[in-house]
């Protein structure tokens, strides 16, 4: 199985997924830790947000994608994809990958993230340059 995950510094995992440009992609195959294959770095114009849906992507590759935060949109984007959405509020990229192979992450069927205690919210810090609540810069 394919994972990807939003990483926009290729570090932790990050929210604002329809406009994520980076993504760090894992394989899991059930017989152990799963393993870093790939570092996805999309071209301008290949967010999924105002991407032409009818167009091939790369994140087509992947079942499963990972993120801190994600819109309602992305979530419909994707699902038509055939890629489910799971929202997460770990921080390190393989922790959330081993905790959703866990069975311990929710799909994201509406718009919002997963936040320390569990809920679901959607990004909606000021617009101030500072690092956000999901771990996003907008």
């Amino acid at each position: 199985m394919r994972i990807a995950v939003t990483s926009q510094d290729f570090r932790s995992v990050t929210g604002h997924a329809g406009r994520a440009r980076r993504f760090i992609v894992f394989e899991a195959d059930g017989k152990g830790a799963p393993k870093e294959i790939e570092r996805l770095k999309l071209d301008p114009g290949m967010e999924i947000h105002g991407f032409d849906q009818r167009a091939a992507h790369p994140l087509d590759a992947v079942e499963v994608l990972v993120t801190a935060g994600s819109g309602q949109g992305f979530v419909r984007h994707m699902a038509a994809r055939g890629v489910q959405v799971v929202a997460t509020s770990e921080r390190d990229p393989a922790q959330a990958i081993e905790v959703f192979l866990a069975g311990r992450l929710m799909s994201v069927s509406s718009s919002g993230r997963a936040d320390p205690e569990g809920q679901t919210a959607r990004c909606n810090d000021a617009d101030d340059g500072l690092a956000h609540r999901c771990g996003c810069r907008s």
